[in-house]
């Protein structure tokens, strides 16, 4: 090495060394906290859960006899299914119920706190209850355009359910089934109380989705597709495992999705409920946490060759006890959210889910 060079690297060497003096030194620490250090871990956030606001209705609706089983529009007006419309009506004949739009939207925008008041429709039927062996009702409603689809549940002696047809008139005056056009769909499971409890018109298909849909009671679930016109039945596309109950539909929005009520109350053991998929990819409220009940809105997406799962978390509802609320009845509301009606349990409640 030059001197030249060799100088040059001395006096470089100096100059860091003193230099640096100043920020080598040790100090004692001013106290004993140790450094707050920036994490990398990422904190889950909390699932949140939806309330529901309970809208009250007057007259023989408000009941629990009720039992409403299912939820349409037909226009602007809210159709509520009992599942024995003969237990409303007058001089033999049998009767549902429709709610104007505008008297739900009154009342959720703080316009009237007073119960709502609703049409009563003659429901025409003749001679089901003893057209169809074991009769247990009906299920599910759904219109296109005049005509309506309605299922039926029946116990013979095995589970049974039907696919039917009526028309209702413009003027709400009437609604009148065909009791001779009946199609048969065998339940998918061996369990009871459990057949097709939901119903959707998706264009030119009518589909029909089954109660039960576990792993363990069901491992291979199919969604029935029908001719609107003939009703009979075209084909069986697949449904996705989903555990506990689902209950009933909206209807198809323009990109095939709908949502389904998921529902569980702690005394249904006959379902055998597996690992909850749900639970463990989205997490649980803090009120699903804390109770076993299960009540949740799941949306879905409708193919000609499959009905599958979206990926959209579920929206959960507010729980407030153990006590579960059975909601059988399901529509959307506008952009708003949906309305949600349950069965007798723990007594009739038309409530509205917000979306969240």
């Amino acid at each position: 090495m030059s001197a030249s060079k060799t100088h040059k690297f001395f006096f470089l060497f100096t100059f860091l060394l003193l230099g640096g003096c100043k920020d080598i030194s040790l100090r004692p620490p001013t106290n004993n906290t140790a450094p707050t250090l920036p994490t990398t871990a990422r904190i889950a956030e909390p699932v949140s859960e939806q309330p529901v606001t309970v809208i009250p209705l007057a007259g023989q609706i408000a009941a629990s006899q009720a039992e409403i089983s299912g939820l349409t529009w037909y226009g602007n007006y809210l159709i509520l299914l009992p599942q024995y419309p003969s237990r409303f009506g007058t001089k033999g004949a049998a009767a549902v119920f429709a709610l104007p739009k505008t008297d739900i939207l009154a009342f959720l925008d703080g316009e009237t706190s007073q119960p709502l008041d609703l049409i009563k429709i003659p429901f025409i039927s003749p001679e089901l209850a003893t057209m169809v062996r074991g009769y247990e009702g009906f299920e599910s409603i759904a219109f296109i355009g005049d005509i309506a689809f309605l299922t039926i549940e029946s116990k013979p002696g095995a589970m049974s359910g039907y696919l039917m047809t009526g028309e209702i008139k413009p003027d709400l005056s009437e609604l009148r089934v065909d009791t001779n056009n009946l199609t048969e769909i065998l339940p998918q499971a061996d369990l009871s109380n459990m057949s097709d409890e939901s119903i959707i018109a998706a264009g030119e298909y009518l589909v029909t989705i089954y109660e039960a849909n576990g792993a363990n009671v069901n491992p291979n679930p199919t969604a029935h597709i029908f001719d609107p016109v003939t009703l009979q039945t075209k084909e069986t596309i697949p449904f996705p495992n989903i555990e506990y109950r689902v209950t009933d539909a909206t209807s198809v929005d323009e990109a095939g999705r709908f949502w389904m009520i998921n529902y569980f109350f702690t005394g249904d053991t006959k379902i055998k409920p597996a690992t909850d998929i749900l639970a463990e990819q989205f997490g649980e409220g803090p009120t699903h946490a804390q109770y076993d009940t299960v009540e949740r809105l799941v949306e879905f997406q409708f193919s000609q060759t499959a009905i599958t799962m979206t990926g959209t978390p579920p929206i959960q509802l507010e729980i407030n006890d153990d006590h579960a609320r059975n909601w059988e009845g399901i529509v959307r509301l506008d952009s708003r959210g949906f309305l949600l009606a349950t069965d007798k349990y723990p007594e009739t409640i038309l409530g509205f889910v917000p979306l969240p």
